[in-house]
């Protein structure tokens, strides 16, 4: 079987860089391309394998770079992400655009980029990291949870336009993850004293993302309760909001 090449954004973080290990332990199968911006994390991706690249991902000038030395993907796996929480009010501006900039534009010029070779292959998988955010908003996270309401819209159309191509479209939803993430995010603490246990570990949403690779489906929920939790926001919001808004508003 021919290898897959696979490009990974964000892989010097979290998600995307279990994904991207877990994958190059998986040479036979897999090439690994790697961006990210933490150099110590690059030279250790370049060590297991991979084609490990500096590049930040709302540059697209540096992702053309990346995408020329390398030739296309076959498999896209847009983890790279930032986030803040704070109430809307206090939001500084330049956050709202990073968000902006980092959750939603760039991975719809990435796609927008890659999709015509995939269109001529008649194949291709595109994997979204998303949030429970994106679905049942809370607190403080108003312009985070923007961001990813506004991810699910774009791929719930991208997932129709390409269908006739062979082009497959996931989007992996969890909930809080224990990354460094929520401390940048949250620099109180708050967030992560009131999630304790209940936030995922990054090895079970790494094995969402392997699992969806070799089978693709829709979405994935993390953990799966959050799926129905999901659906009974679409019946009685009220009465999600009422009985969440206390793991986010802890003083």
């Amino acid at each position: 079987m021919t290898k897959r090449k696979v490009l990974i954004t964000g892989a010097t973080s979290g998600v995307g860089f279990a994904v991207a290990m877990r994958l190059l332990a998986d040479t036979d199968n897999y090439t690994v391309i790697g961006t990210g911006r933490a150099p110590d994390k690059l030279w250790e991706l370049h060590n297991e394998g991979a084609e490990a690249f500096p590049a930040d991902v709302t540059n697209m000038d540096e992702i053309e770079r990346v995408l020329d030395n390398t030739g296309e993907p076959d498999i896209v796996i847009f983890s790279a992400g930032v986030g803040l929480f704070e109430s809307a009010h206090l939001m500084p501006n330049e956050s709202i655009r990073s968000m902006m900039e980092t959750n939603v534009i760039a991975p719809i010029e990435l796609t927008k980029r890659i999709l015509p070779h995939m269109m001529d292959r008649q194949k291709g998988h595109l994997i979204y990291i998303g949030s429970q955010a994106g679905k049942v908003a809370t607190p403080k996270a108003s312009v985070y949870a923007a961001t990813k309401h506004a991810l699910i819209g774009y791929t719930n159309a991208l997932r129709m336009e390409v269908a006739e191509f062979g082009i497959d479209v996931s989007v992996i939803h969890p909930g809080p993850i224990d990354t460094p993430f929520i401390d940048g995010a949250d620099r109180t603490g708050k967030y992560r004293a009131s999630l304790g246990k209940h936030l995922l570990q990054v090895d079970t949403v790494a094995d969402a993302v392997l699992k969806t690779i070799d089978n693709p489906v829709r979405e994935v929920n993390l953990p799966k309760i959050m799926g129905l939790t999901s659906k009974l926001y679409l019946i009685a919001p009220k009465l999600v909001e009422k009985l969440g808004r206390k793991y986010f508003t802890k003083k």
